[in-house]
């Protein structure tokens, strides 16, 4: 098998140097978001990353649209693909599985998320790679784990449903409803990145690899983190309360003259210096509002007060003076505003990735973590299916 794309080649990266997994092989044989999402974070930090597909399908979410790009390709699977090779396997036939066993055996990580016992029914147990390849890390992404909940689907709905999440999420007095993104399936993504990079750590210090497990209920219970604390060691299970928060106020969105606005008050003085801002200073003062569960126990009074002066001007308007009085504000911003946001504060939002003629450049999220010394590169855009398959098993003649 060839080497991963470097430095001087055309497929090298726009940042100079190599990064910080530089040398570090996956075998992706993940597909849709948890493990792709996970993978493409560390291939832009330098991670030769080749991505196992279906013939003639492919991940799933190359169907996922709209919406698509010029091309008609899903901005879904483009969103969370980058910086990887696509390979071809038909993993139901023998000789697709040996290049697969091929492939793993010059890999230092394999990410799967196939339904828990389709690996072993493939003849690529972790047992059976480990024996040929010792310092493997194998990173096994589940819906609900290996055991009793290995037969039940994985869907980031199904998850944030039975897993709480929809319970806290909503008005007190409508339906439960989902985050507006498949938020379960990125934290065990993050999750899968985490334990990954430990699970190098140890092999490189002892030379033996490990498995890596998590699973979506998992990572979205360590996710609920203060509300799935307040369960935990008070027995408290709460419920939704719309954009409030259970254990500080004021802390959710308020009307103004023009659209919502959030207020993110988290002590004391911030208070004060909320209160004074709104030309209020006696709230402050009042022993209704004078400490944080004076303010949670009246929560209701509290933000009516509120609303009345908030609702004198519009949301740009309370932002900037409670911003410069100290006071955490902002207006609920659609995502252009959002990223035009990020943009007036410096902060990576897109990049163009590069293609090799005569394809287009592909418009990218940029990577979030900043790096002094191995920034993240886009060495490859977003691939199409099997487009790499004779570079990577250069022998065999039945690739595209």
């Amino acid at each position: 098998m060839d080497t991963q794309p470097g430095p001087g080649t055309p497929d090298g990266p726009t940042a100079p140097g190599p990064g910080s997994l530089h040398g570090v092989r996956i075998a992706d044989f993940s597909r849709v978001l948890a493990g792709p999402y996970a993978t493409m974070l560390l291939a832009d930090l330098g991670a030769d990353v080749v991505k196992v597909e279906r013939p003639g399908v492919g991940d799933e979410t190359r169907a996922w649209r709209p919406p698509a790009d010029g091309q008609g390709t899903s901005t879904y699977f483009l969103g969370v693909n980058r910086n990887k090779r696509s390979v071809a396997l038909d993993l139901t036939r023998e000789s697709d599985r040996a290049r697969a066993r091929e492939l793993v055996d010059g890999a230092d990580v394999l990410v799967e998320n196939f339904r828990p016992g389709t690996m072993e029914r493939l003849g690529l147990s972790y047992e059976e790679l480990k024996g040929r390849n010792p310092g493997l890390v194998h990173c096994s992404i589940s819906g609900f784990g290996t055991g009793a909940g290995a037969a039940v689907p994985g869907y980031d709905l199904l998850v944030q449903a039975v897993g709480g999440l929809m319970s806290v999420t909503g008005e007190p007095d409508g339906e439960p409803v989902k985050a507006g993104v498949a938020l379960v399936d990125v934290v065990t993504g993050l999750h899968a990145a985490l334990g990954i990079l430990a699970a190098l750590r140890h092999r490189d210090a002892t030379g033996v690899g490990q498995r890596v497990e998590v699973s979506l209920l998992g990572s979205l219970l360590s996710a609920m983190v203060n509300q799935a604390s307040g369960y935990a060691v008070a027995g408290v299970v709460p419920g939704r309360l719309g954009n409030a928060h259970p254990s500080i106020a004021p802390y959710e969105t308020f009307p103004t003259a023009d659209r919502p606005l959030a207020l993110a008050v988290g002590n004391d003085g911030q208070f004060a210096a909320l209160a004074a801002a709104l030309g209020r200073p006696f709230l402050a003062a009042d022993e209704r509002f004078r400490t944080n569960p004076d303010r949670v126990a009246h929560r209701a009074e509290l933000r009516e007060l509120l609303g009345e002066r908030l609702r004198t001007a519009g949301a740009d308007h309370w932002s900037g003076v409670l911003l410069a009085a100290g006071v955490p504000a902002g207006p609920v911003n659609t995502l252009d505003e959002a990223f035009a946001y990020a943009e007036r504060l410096g902060l990576p939002t897109v990049v163009d990735v590069p293609a090799p003629p005569p394809g287009p450049a592909s418009r990218q999220v940029a990577h979030p973590i900043t790096l002094t010394e191995t920034p993240a590169t886009y060495r490859l855009p977003p691939p199409p299916l099997g487009a790499h398959t004779s570079d990577v098993f250069p022998d065999d003649t039945s690739a595209p």
